[in-house]
């Protein structure tokens, strides 16, 4: 069985993909500050950096809905059917950090005030980890070619399809049969995120080599992921349970727009008048939403509430980190709704729990089923489901709006260096 600890594995990041990764379109060629900051980022991280990778082969055991490795069973049906359409027999768990150093001073830096140099060292790290697991294909090709298999591209919680709540399961999978002591230590959060938070836990299929086997081995986890306003994309996404190459679209077309339960010219309104997105220095967006709705008794009162949503940045697929739903400041509308005057605790106590899609990308939402429950109040959980619903897509949908305008290069600030 193989098992590899290397502290020093390949982080040589290239310059298209670092590029690709701080947002600059492709052949744009850096000049200025950004230069310099790109430079000196790839000085600090190679004086200073720490990356590591850890991967073990450990075992599969299939059934027709649901998956277990090495005897841990994971949930997604994504995982499931991405191994089994590869044909593994077999499979790598891995994991990978950029490292506490860079996460560290990158904290430093912007508690100085100094957002660029945080930012072009966030990002670097972002890239030697995006690095490290690319290279990692041909290095485990390399191991298992003794037994005549490849490795497929891999897969990793947060993804498409995986819910990121199965990031602790593969931890304590990879960790508890580990002989080998991590560099440094690593924390999976109760939310799912991982600390230091520029790490990847993933699972890399191995199947035998044939002519079929080699084509998805050149694959990238872009084909089977179906965000689409990301800009940072390297393949086209591939339409699960369709392996033609007919099935291949590119996410930035119009021919392969989202498909939304609400009507596109409701969303356009919305996303002008009632969305809002805030950027944040690290990549990710605190996105909202208002809603304005009516009580479903007393005359119908009018209220508003607002959907507050943090996500992370298009690197990580915009995971929604965080989620909230509160009456707007001021609005007295709320305490009408029927619910509310039978047990007011209650019904707030449930519209602040709820927070659907939580951990998962942000485009599952194109994929949630849910009732269809139009009336404006939230005394039901059916009601406040189909809320939740269309302030996500409104907020998706402002999302896929920004990323079609031509894609600009980063903003820097005036702090010097």
């Amino acid at each position: 069985m193989i098992e590899v600890l290397d502290p020093r594995p390949d982080g040589n990041v290239q310059d298209v993909e670092y590029h690709r990764l701080l947002g600059y379109p492709r052949g744009h060629e850096l000049t200025g500050r950004a230069l310099e900051l790109a430079g000196w980022a790839r000085r600090w991280f190679s004086e200073h950096g720490r990356p590591w990778i850890y991967l073990r082969e450990v075992e599969l055991q299939f059934a027709p809905d649901r998956l277990a490795i090495a005897g841990t069973r994971l949930s997604s049906t994504q995982l499931h059917d991405h191994l089994t359409q590869a044909e593994a027999t077999r499979a790598m768990v891995v994991a990978v950090s950029a490292g506490r150093a860079a996460e560290e001073y990158a904290r430093e830096l912007w508690e100085a005030g100094k957002p660029d140099e945080y930012f072009f060292l966030e990002i670097f790290a972002s890239a030697v980890v995006e690095r490290i697991v690319a290279t990692t294909s041909g290095r485990i090709c390399d191991l298992a070619e003794r037994d005549g298999l490849l490795a497929v591209p891999h897969y990793s919680p947060g993804y498409s399809g995986w819910d990121v709540a199965d990031q602790n399961k593969l931890f304590d999978l990879i960790t508890r049969g580990a002989k080998e002591s991590f560099p440094e230590k690593i924390e999976v959060l109760s939310s799912g995120m991982l600390r230091p938070k520029k790490s990847l836990l993933g699972v890399f299929g191995l199947t035998a080599r044939s002519s079929r086997a080699l084509e998805a081995s050149r694959a990238t986890p872009c084909a089977n992921c179906a965000f689409s306003p990301c800009r940072y994309r390297r393949a086209p996404y591939r339409h699960a349970g369709d392996g033609s190459a007919a099935s291949q679209t590119d996410t930035a077309s119009p021919s392969s727009a989202p498909h939304y339960s609400v009507n596109p010219r409701a969303l356009a309104k919305w996303a002008r008048e009632r969305v809002r997105l805030e950027s944040q220095a690290d990549g990710s967006f605190v996105a909202s939403f208002r809603f304005d709705g009516t009580t479903c008794s007393n005359m119908g009162q009018p209220f508003a509430f607002d959907y507050t949503v943090t996500l992370g940045s298009a690197a990580e697929a915009h995971l929604v980190r965080e989620t909230h739903c509160r009456p707007a400041p001021d609005d007295e509308g709320h305490k009408k709704m029927c619910s509310y005057l039978r047990d007011a605790p209650a019904i707030m106590q449930a519209i602040a729990t709820e927070k659907p899609l939580l951990g998962r990308p942000l485009a599952d939402v194109l994929g949630w089923t849910r009732t269809s429950a139009p009336a404006g109040c939230h005394c039901d959980a059916a009601s406040r489901r189909h809320k939740w619903g269309l302030a996500l897509e409104a907020i998706h949908f402002a999302l896929a709006q920004r990323a079609t305008l031509p894609v600009s290069t980063p903003k820097l600030s005036s702090t010097s260096s």
